[in-house]
């Protein structure tokens, strides 16, 4: 079988955490320091807080930023669940915009549209009308590691007013107009499960400019306590989002060769866009020009809509290719249409467009070989069955 994915994993993560295992602290050591000082590198942000996941992290700074009971939260719906969990933790509400049909991120034009009809007093959730005042919060998402067209969205946050927090869970290493992702807005946030591009097993980081929100941030993940962290003082409510030395330890050592997985995995996905380029029933993923690098999560292809894709994951997956559809629309899963009523129509290019992505086999590690069979496989299952 050719997995789906799998972590890059060298000897030096190895060695680094036997070496926390050899010490007498394994949680909140030197290690989760030098990841948190390592990542504001990358992120070319002032503070990083790491914590146990990518949703951690999102619902920490929506936390710190004040969201609430009856606020109201744009979100895509072509994202993985949690970024629009994150808002029901605080009773919040999710409001999904469509996509660009290209880069699968959020359309600044839906945007805009979106934000009209609410001031019209024309968008009803679970039979409420929305009040344009109680939308406070926006959160992009850097889909598959390709940038939010932040240039053509910012001005639309600030028109209306909107806290902008950047998910980037899937997005380290990739940079808009050469500025890297997760700086953009308020906060922003990367992940870290093994499908990653780097992975600490589970985890996430917080990275922002903003230091009463770091501030906050690191007391919440720690049970809020307070600034010195003093033992059982406990300033305001607070969870077990710390992530352990052991996961710190590993992903500092992955940061050590970041630049090497990404120029590894940036090749395998070039490969695959050439092998890929003399089918007229597929299209590689599309590269937008202000993405001026990419970190590649994912390698997600769009299939011609004739073509039926759960006969092709059925037919790759008996011989011997993992693959996978990506993504189902969250406001098509079936709790958020008990819950507010969220039917299918509403969004038409999220709708379209999910129904045609695949994920291929993509990892760090891929040969060349194994994404020839990877290719050969899914010819053969467009011809069989497709």
């Amino acid at each position: 079988m050719i997995p789906l994915s799998k972590p890059y994993i060298t000897q030096t993560e190895i060695d680094t955490v036997i070496d926390v295992l050899k010490s007498d602290r394994l949680s909140m050591g030197k290690y989760t320091e030098l990841f948190e000082k390592e990542i504001s590198k990358i992120a070319k942000t002032k503070y990083s807080i790491v914590v146990n996941s990518g949703t951690s992290a999102l619902h920490l700074i929506l936390k710190s930023l004040g969201i609430q009971q009856g606020d109201y939260m744009i979100v895509p719906s072509f994202t993985f669940v949690a970024s629009a969990n994150v808002a029901l933790f605080e009773k919040a509400t999710p409001i999904f915009v469509d996509i660009d049909p290209k880069t699968y991120n959020v359309d600044p034009n839906a945007l805009e549209d979106l934000l009209k009809k609410i001031e019209q007093g024309r968008m009803h959730i679970s039979g409420q009308r929305v009040r344009i005042d109680k939308v406070r919060f926006f959160m992009p998402v850097d889909v598959f590691g390709q940038p939010v067209d932040y240039d053509a969205v910012e001005p639309i946050v600030c028109k209306w007013n909107l806290k902008m927090i950047e998910d980037s869970c899937e997005a380290l290493g990739s940079e808009y107009k050469g500025k890297p992702c997760g700086s953009f807005g308020e906060a922003g946030a990367f992940a870290f499960y093994p499908n990653k591009q780097i992975t600490t097993g589970e985890g996430g980081i917080i990275v922002t400019d903003n230091e009463e929100i770091a501030r906050m941030c690191k007391s919440m993940r720690n049970q809020g306590r307070g600034e010195d962290e003093a033992w059982l003082n406990h300033v305001r409510l607070g969870y077990n989002y710390r992530i352990d030395e052991l996961s710190a330890a590993l992903g500092y050592a992955q940061l050590t060769h970041l630049e090497d997985i990404l120029y590894k995995r940036d090749n395998v996905a070039k490969r695959y866009s050439q092998m890929l380029s003399e089918y007229d029933w597929v299209e590689p993923p599309y590269i937008a020009n202000y993405a001026t690098k990419i970190g590649w999560f994912v390698y997600v292809i769009k299939l011609d809509e004739k073509i039926n894709r759960d006969r092709i994951i059925d037919y790759m997956s008996s011989h011997g290719v993992q693959v996978r559809n990506y993504f189902s629309p969250v406001h098509l899963q079936p709790f958020y249409k008990q819950l507010f009523g969220y039917t299918e129509g509403m969004l038409p290019v999220t709708e379209k467009i999910s129904k045609s992505t695949l994920a291929i086999p993509f990892y760090t590690t891929m040969t060349i070989q194994e994404q020839q069979t990877v290719v050969e496989i899914l010819k053969e299952a467009v011809e069989r069955v497709g």
